[in-house]
């Protein structure tokens, strides 16, 4: 059936599997509305896919929740914006996403992306989402045309968004050339200064005094700084708290921006660098109408270092110009940074000191930017936010020892990345990214899986590429270590080539 809604009501939209049971069903729908605050007694109707209007879990969960069960045809549904698509229902019905799509034609707001059930020993049958429909006359029926997909929409495709390099390395005893935090680390003196916080465990976390350290090593006031537990975080807080009604992604590029925006529901556009020329940033290749911007400097996994002046051209009025400057500290001079700029409007610059400290563990990052922007992010923090060891590290490694210590720590990398990539240069076969400026190169070969997987046969781990969004199957990337590990990777590649069919 299809009929009109309360204003405000909100509606469920569901995808539902063959033979789907009514309790798997309303059990899903009840969990997400609990886990979101929402209460059962404010739906105004379970959705679907006009294939699926004869299902017996489907409808009988509709009539024990007390409302009726709205259907659309999959060329309608089709035509939805989602966040999160996935090929799946696609193939199944025609359509990105049952749920999401569902519950958003019409317009409305997205309360709560897709979500699986989770039943014992077996695949989820079922998927819903939550959306809050729009001021009147924007009825949800059959009459009304559903939003158009946007030329920059991001296309459904088979890059994993929450795939990370720890999980090459989890569990397997091998060499660490997945993950890009720094050998070595932390060092003895950090881990002492960190040990020695404990003490103070009973006491609630207080910032001031790490807040005030991050400011006067970038030279900034206080309220342009905000602490947050990594950098993780923040990429969440901006997509929760900052309006935006097009954000788009440069890519590739590390990619929880992404998946935060769209866990948000945002409808994200990519703009997609080119490897033909080495991953440069063409600032002419973001929309104009792009009102949040994200890219990171230097790139993760590319390695490119961008013209600080070249990212500075995307600020504008208006506009939210995210730049992840996770890795710069990792480059000699921090040359290219933005940190500390107050003259860009819209700035957000993120740091972590996750990767040259080796602090993924104990999660600690900050973000600088206009106070306004500050004090949004911060309302939508909890509280109590970073935990006390974390300020103490935070406040430690803004110290004049410290930044010496990470600056020689720069150098070094430089110098063995420089012997990295000439080692690579040696064979045919890899085609390494440069000029490369991060702990890290990215490279394309051929049977980049194999090759992958032989390398863990041979004791290592390297990241696959193709969770990167602009990249594919036929790239790895790879962290800079010292010399004497360099080199017995060199010769483990080699092997792994000739087994391959070099």
């Amino acid at each position: 059936m299809s009929g009109e809604l309360v204003v405000g009501e909100l509606v469920v939209g569901v995808g539902a599997r063959q033979g789907v049971s009514v309790d798997e069903v309303e059990g899903l729908v009840r969990e997400a509305l609990a886990d979101a605050g929402l209460s059962p007694q404010a739906v105004g109707a379970l959705a679907t896919v006009d294939a699926k209007a004869a299902e017996p879990g489907l409808v009988e969960a509709a009539a024990r929740l007390g409302v009726p069960l709205l259907t659309y045809p999959a060329d309608a549904l089709d035509r939805v914006v989602v966040p999160n698509p996935s090929d799946a229902p696609l193939a199944a019905v025609g359509t990105l996403s049952v749920a999401e799509a569902a519950a958003l034609v019409g317009g409305g707001e997205l309360l709560l992306p897709k979500r699986k059930s989770t039943p014992e020993g077996r695949t989820a049958s079922v998927t819903c989402a939550v959306a809050r429909r729009p001021p009147p006359g924007t009825h949800p029926d059959r009459s009304t045309p559903p939003p158009m997909k946007p030329i920059m929409n991001t296309p459904a495709d088979t890059h994993d968004l929450r795939h990370h390099g720890d999980a090459e390395v989890r569990g397997a005893e091998l060499t660490d050339l997945a993950v890009n935090v720094r050998e070595g680390t932390p060092p003895g003196w950090l881990r002492e200064h960190i040990a020695a916080s404990l003490t103070g465990l009973a006491a609630y976390p207080d910032g001031r005094a790490a807040r005030a350290a991050v400011a006067a090593r970038h030279g900034l006031p206080v309220e342009r700084v905000l602490l947050t537990s990594g950098a993780a975080e923040a990429f969440v807080l901006i997509a929760r708290a900052l309006d935006a009604r097009h954000p788009v992604v440069v890519h590739p590029q590390f990619t929880e921006p992404e998946a935060a925006l769209r866990d948000a529901g945002h409808r994200v556009s990519r703009v997609l660098l080119d490897a033909a020329d080495g991953f440069r940033l063409d600032p002419a290749a973001v929309p104009d109408d792009a009102d949040l911007v994200v890219i990171g400097n230097p790139t993760n996994p590319t390695s490119v270092l961008h013209p600080a002046g070249l990212i500075a051209t995307l600020a504008r009025p208006g506009r939210t110009l995210v730049v992840d400057e996770a890795f710069m500290d990792a480059v000699p001079g921090e040359v290219e940074a933005l940190a500390g700029r107050q003259d860009l409007p819209g700035l957000v610059v993120l740091r972590s000191l996750t990767k040259t400290w080796g602090l993924a563990g104990l999660r600690i990052g900050y973000v600088l930017a206009g106070p306004e922007t500050i004090a949004a992010l911060e309302r939508a923090q909890p509280l109590w936010p970073v935990s006390s060891p974390a300020l103490a590290a935070a406040e430690a490694c803004m110290t004049p020892r410290a930044l010496a210590e990470a600056a020689d720590a720069a150098r070094r990398t430089a110098a063995d990345r420089a012997q990295l990539l000439a080692g690579l240069a040696e064979f045919d076969e890899v085609s390494a990214v440069g000029p490369a400026a991060g702990p890290f190169v990215l490279v394309r070969l051929g049977h980049a899986a194999e090759v992958r997987e032989r390398l863990r046969g041979l004791g290592f781990a390297v990241r696959r590429g193709d969770t990167f969004p602009g990249l594919g199957a036929d790239w790895l990337r790879i962290a800079v270590r010292d010399r004497a590990t360099t080199g017995r990777f060199l010769r483990a590649l080699d092997r792994a080539l000739t087994v391959v069919g070099r």
